[in-house]
């Protein structure tokens, strides 16, 4: 389901009635403060998936780097040891990779200027 925009004009009227609403009832000024945006249940979207997903690769290899370390550690083989090299290596290429993409979000938020809406 695709999500429908406001245009600049309803986003100003609905700016309008929300503040009129603050400056009335203060209780219900700190609860629509304190309320989160979007829905509270509901299945995971595609996008909220695809966006979690590198995070919980790095997860499960950070698991399995730290089980492999106990075993190889443990038993001491070589074939454990190279394992935990080579997915010990591929965890810290996943939290690079999340690093920057963290990264580049956050500068690309603090880049863009507020919407500013206009007065009539």
């Amino acid at each position: 389901m695709e999500e429908s925009r406001l245009s600049p004009r309803e986003r100003r009227v609905l700016a309008e009635i929300e503040e009129q609403l603050r400056e009335q009832d203060e209780p219900l000024a700190r609860r629509l403060g304190a309320m989160k945006r979007g829905p509270l249940l509901g299945a995971p979207s595609a996008v909220d998936l695809r966006r979690k997903l590198p995070g919980l690769a790095v997860a499960a290899l950070g698991a399995a780097t730290l089980a492999l370390l106990v075993l190889a550690v443990a038993i001491g083989t070589p074939v454990l040891i190279w394992a935990f090299a080579a997915v010990w290596v591929l965890t810290l290429i996943g939290l690079l990779l999340l690093v920057v993409r963290w990264s580049r979000r956050w500068s690309g938020s603090r880049a863009r200027p507020p919407e500013s809406h206009p007065a009539d």
